[in-house]
């Protein structure tokens, strides 16, 4: 495992699913920019997110993943908002709730109107379990939605847990 450098804490909704902090059901996940360009996201999901008694529902993984590689492209591109054209999901190990998972998002190719990603949940102890890769089109938050995007509905909440460096399997 290496050690990647947290540059920023990125930004949060209010009600969003994935990283909602006022979302009595969500995920309230953190996303933070390492120092190699990577999106890297912590979350522990809870039982209210469960599939298989102990497993994360597919689609929770999914829409994790899909987040994350979104988001990646504001490290680049900071006014650029993601909208979703395609997502694969490749299921690899099961994911249980009730523990801290990191899930990463990075660009792989970007051109003026969309661009592409993938990413990877991982395991605590450093596992792969969930592997994707998207097609995102790119959009200003005002072709979307109707809010200030660093607002009272869009805005950083620092935490003293968060963490100065996030561990990262060795590529």
């Amino acid at each position: 495992m290496l050690k990647k450098h947290v540059v920023k804490k990125h930004n949060a909704g209010r009600g969003c699913f994935v990283c909602g902090v006022k979302n009595p059901f969500g995920l309230h996940t953190d996303f933070f920019e390492l120092e190699d360009g990577t999106l890297a996201a912590r979350v522990t999901p809870s039982e209210h997110h469960q599939s298989y008694p102990g497993r994360l529902h597919g689609g929770v993984s999914a829409a994790l993943l899909d987040e994350t590689i979104g988001r990646a492209i504001s490290i680049s591109e900071p006014d650029t908002w993601a909208v979703t054209v395609e997502i694969s999901t490749r299921y690899k190990k099961p994911v249980p709730y009730g523990v801290a998972l990191t899930v990463t998002g990075r660009v792989v190719e970007n051109n003026r109107r969309l661009f592409a990603g993938e990413g990877e949940i991982l395991l605590p102890d450093g596992t792969v379990a969930v592997t994707a890769t998207a097609k995102y089109m790119k959009r200003r938050l005002s072709d979307i939605a109707d809010f200030e995007a660093n607002g009272e509905i869009w805005q950083c909440y620092p935490y003293e847990s968060d963490p100065e460096e996030i561990e990262l399997p060795e590529a």
